[in-house]
């Protein structure tokens, strides 16, 4: 019975931090986390979410301004802003190399999307940015976003530049010890990010999403850029 108890807390820990992940992700400029919070929490009960609208391709964000400016370090040891990535678009997942199953597979996914877009994936750069950076250093990134695409681009920094772009996309992400444990876990939220020329975030990708769908919505938001042009 208390071994039963103890896994129903657990599971209910892991969805109110699930929740808490996504109110972070998509709470709109001047709300409050606890208010966002409190939405997210109402819609799994049957009520609104205001501040993404659901499409086929992914969520567009609602209200909120997500991605913008950023400092940090590539694979190869570079200081680079936003400004090094000007014109181009990109998808961008949030992790660390150290990740035993959920990066590994979102990446995979992002790779497999680009390449499934033929040539307008060559205008779409993959990049990966370390919630890690104690353990991420430039070298082992280097190595690891080898093994998914050969353009994906590895960023890390200080943990304070970390803490300022993730502030700026809205990721979540938090250091697990467990007693059991000689190493730490990094918990995180796991959406990936279509990020226009301007630096601004277009559209969310859920976790698990197929390669196929978001290399059409993908596609389809260069297009719609193209014509806007």
């Amino acid at each position: 019975m208390l071994r039963t108890v103890r896994l129903l807390a657990l599971l209910l820990i892991l969805l109110l931090g699930g929740v808490w992940a996504y109110a972070w992700v998509t709470r709109s400029p001047g709300e409050s986390l606890t208010e966002a919070f409190a939405a997210r929490l109402s819609g799994l009960a049957g009520g609104q979410v205001p501040t993404a609208l659901p499409t086929p391709g992914g969520i567009v964000p609602q209200g909120s301004q997500l991605g913008g400016s950023f400092s940090l370090t590539d694979q190869s040891g570079h200081a680079v802003t936003e400004g090094s990535f000007a014109g181009r678009w990109m998808l961008v997942y949030f992790g660390y190399s150290f990740c035993p199953d959920v990066c590994p597979t979102e990446l995979g996914t992002i790779a497999a999307a680009v390449d499934a877009m033929g040539a307008a994936g060559e205008k779409v750069t993959p990049v990966f940015i370390s919630v890690d950076p104690q353990r991420d250093t430039p070298a082992a990134l280097a190595d690891y976003v080898s093994r998914f695409h050969p353009r994906m681009q590895g960023l890390t920094g200080t943990p304070e530049q970390v803490a300022e772009v993730a502030r700026r996309y809205r990721v979540y992400y938090a250091k697990v010890q467990r007693p059991e444990m000689t190493d730490y876990l990094m918990d995180h939220s796991s959406f990936i990010y279509l990020v226009g020329p301007d630096g601004r975030v277009r559209l969310l990708f859920r976790p698990e999403m197929k390669p196929e769908d978001i290399a059409a919505a993908t596609a389809a938001q260069i297009g719609a850029g193209r014509r806007a042009g």
